[in-house]
């Protein structure tokens, strides 16, 4: 792993991700939007302004009640 911290996540993380791609996936319809919506998220957490997680998760959630 070149010397990297590598990002562990928290049981309450996985837990909103879980939840994040259980809605990605009904909500929409389309089983694979689940993973590219989670990845897409952790491509915005990779930026050094990014927002919590459980902000993001919600955020995304919230936009599908909509």
């Amino acid at each position: 792993m070149s010397g990297r911290d590598v990002p562990r996540l928290t049981q309450i993380e996985i837990d909103e991700l879980l939840d994040l791609a259980r809605v990605a996936a009904h909500e929409s319809g389309d089983r694979t939007n689940a993973p590219l919506v989670c990845y897409l998220l952790g491509l915005s957490r990779a930026t050094p302004d990014a927002q919590p997680l459980s902000e993001l998760v919600d955020g995304v959630i919230r936009s599908s009640d909509e």
